[in-house]
């Protein structure tokens, strides 16, 4: 099997610095359906990050592994922007059902 030349740690402080530069300074009002579907979204993304990284042990093509490693950083990185924008939105509440 060949040398790794890069390090999983080095792109997870690339995740960071790109999370922080991302993250809205404001928040904003999101309907409930759309919560959840940023909350799946942001599921799926670790879930295909999780699955890709257990992938680099069956790789051998240095550049493979490196273009693998960037996928899982990238994945990560926007789940990442996903959860402080959820963090910073408030949901809406839904309107009375009734009329006043």
């Amino acid at each position: 099997m060949s040398k790794k030349f890069f390090s999983f740690g080095e792109f997870r402080l690339e995740v960071l610095a790109m999370a922080i530069q991302c993250a809205a300074q404001e928040g904003f009002e999101i309907s409930p359906r759309f919560r959840q579907t940023v909350e799946q979204r942001i599921a799926r993304l670790e879930h295909d990050a999780d699955s890709d990284e257990a992938q680099l042990d069956r790789l051998d093509d240095v550049d493979h592994i490196r273009r693998q490693m960037r996928l899982v950083a990238a994945q990560r990185a926007e789940a990442l922007r996903m959860r402080l924008f959820l963090d910073r939105a408030k949901t809406r509440l839904p309107g009375p059902m009734i009329a006043l």
